[in-house]
């Protein structure tokens, strides 16, 4: 019988993904198959699997962690906030539709067949299963007919590590007051507490653990260092984000647009020793970048909307005639056109001029496009340059001019005038040929042309973090406690 160990949170950003990757690496390392699950994912960064579906970058990074290619079935349901009330929903890959939160809420537990059917096909391949939960099982007002918490633990019979973050603050307060919400039968699924991101000497901390296993009766099982690693981050509390200077010889600009989506496009970049990324919101931020890059949104005719209200459009424009380089990718290559049209009422309904920046109009229409593809650009100043990405949007953009890259078999794809570039394609720096043809350009145009060191693909470069990870994790967990947790879960036992 597959055993299965879910992992839920006392809130948001506690560290659960990154906990799901670690186990699903250490149980890989120990010999098991393994695979990660996540019934409910709600985030803008996704990827598309090699037979054309989207699911969450969280679970393409457990995946990996768990030495497999990402499957949908990995993660049945992904939401893609496109307004503050309402997603796109999209289920084993493919969209279902646009729902308000109050719609979704009423549906959701139409959802449950189609969840066992990923979750017990994904037990007939694997050894082990690790679950990762949603924000908290603890939010009573979402409670009824739970789908990602303790609603999929009791529907799986799965016992629960419920994580605490201390970095922030109050972490005996939070695993108590969790615990304390959950009802008798959900306490009795939690066969232990571990607290994350811990900075300082532990043994200061064991008269707190000691009170806290007291007052609970759920052991402490482990107390997980805080660790600087760069693995991939998903959602809108991740620290990059919040990044605002540095001091690499060449400045990025990367637009932080109201729904930002895949921003892990621009990690390669910020590994890179002469690019330095910082993230913008206002004007005043902004200064005089070496380049600046447009990244993807849920909904682009809205966040132009944005930039054009709060004065970043007129300084983009103002950057461009002036001789500073910008990169729009998916939704930021087109707002940077001449026109989006949205006859269907994709997104916001309606006709919308863009920034006429590059010659290229935008139609947005129902379907998806989602595709794996390999290109080579052959824009002016980066030619040469091997990608290997993929598409996820919605429109359909006619370009008017020479193109950023040709994909396999010749196909122009983007849009290049001048100093301004365009692209469909996410994840064009994982393979590290462009993100090198970027810098050698950028240090040219500084006076500071040089060699810079060869950058590993970013693939390469998160499995040596996960194995790092996983190191950590191993000398900070009760991994025999928790081996010994699922066998009595796979008996049947409580």
């Amino acid at each position: 019988m597959t055993k299965r160990l879910m992992i839920q949170g006392t809130m948001s950003g506690v560290g659960k993904s990154l906990l799901t990757a670690a186990l699903c690496r250490i149980f890989w390392q120990d010999g098991y198959r393994v695979a990660p699950f996540k019934s409910q994912n709600m985030a803008l960064n996704s990827y598309i699997t090699e037979n054309g579906l989207e699911m969450g970058r969280a679970q393409v990074l457990q995946a990996w962690a768990a030495g497999r290619e990402p499957d949908v079935r990995m993660n049945p349901i992904l939401l893609k906030p496109s307004s503050d009330v309402g997603s796109q929903l999209i289920v084993k890959g493919e969209v279902r539709g646009d729902y308000q939160a109050s719609e979704y809420f009423r549906k959701k537990r139409e959802l449950i067949p189609e969840i066992l059917a990923s979750y017990h096909s994904l037990c007939q391949e694997n050894d082990i299963l690790v679950i990762e939960g949603a924000g908290s099982p603890a939010e009573i007002n979402l409670k009824a007919d739970d789908i990602v918490n303790m609603g999929l633990a009791r529907l799986v019979d799965a016992p629960v590590l419920l994580v605490g973050d201390i970095d922030r603050g109050g972490v005996f307060a939070q695993l108590y007051g969790t615990l304390a919400l959950l009802e008798p039968d959900e306490q009795d699924r939690v066969v232990g507490c571990v607290i994350n991101k811990f900075r300082g000497d532990v043994t200061l901390l064991q008269p707190g653990l000691k009170m806290l296993e007291e007052k609970t009766k759920v052991p402490v099982l482990g107390v997980i260092p805080y660790v600087p690693l760069d693995l991939d981050e998903e959602d809108s509390l991740a620290p990059c984000l919040t990044r605002t200077s540095h001091h690499k010889p060449v400045d990025l600009a990367v637009i932080r647009l109201p729904r930002l989506s895949n921003f892990t496009d621009f990690a390669p970049l910020e590994r890179h020793e002469a690019l330095g990324v910082r993230y913008v919101s206002r004007v005043e931020e902004l200064g005089r970048p070496d380049g600046v890059l447009l990244p993807g949104t849920k909904n682009t005719m809205g966040d132009l909307l944005w930039l054009r209200q709060n004065g970043l459009e007129a300084e983009l424009k103002k950057l461009a005639a002036q001789g500073t380089p910008l990169l729009g990718i998916c939704g930021g290559y087109q707002m940077l056109g001449r026109s989006l049209s949205d006859p269907d009422g994709v997104e916001e309904g309606g006709m919308l001029a863009g920034m006429g920046l590059l010659p290229c109009d935008t139609v947005f229409l129902r379907r998806k496009i989602r595709r794996r593809t390999r290109a080579k650009v052959v824009a002016p100043m980066l030619a040469g340059g091997n990608l290997a990405g993929y598409e996820i949007h919605m429109g359909e953009t006619t370009v008017h001019g020479a193109p950023f890259c040709r994909l396999d078999g010749g196909k122009p794809e983007g849009a290049v005038q001048g100093n301004v570039f365009g692209t469909y394609l996410h994840g064009l720096f994982d393979t590290g040929e462009l993100t090198e043809h970027l810098a050698q350009w950028f240090l040219s145009r500084k006076g500071l042309a040089g060699e810079t060191g060869g950058l590993q693909s970013h693939r390469a470069h998160q499995e040596e973090q996960l194995n790092q990870l996983a190191c950590i994790v191993r000398q900070h967990i009760d991994l025999p406690a928790i081996y010994e947790a699922m066998e009595q879960n796979g008996r049947g036992e409580r």
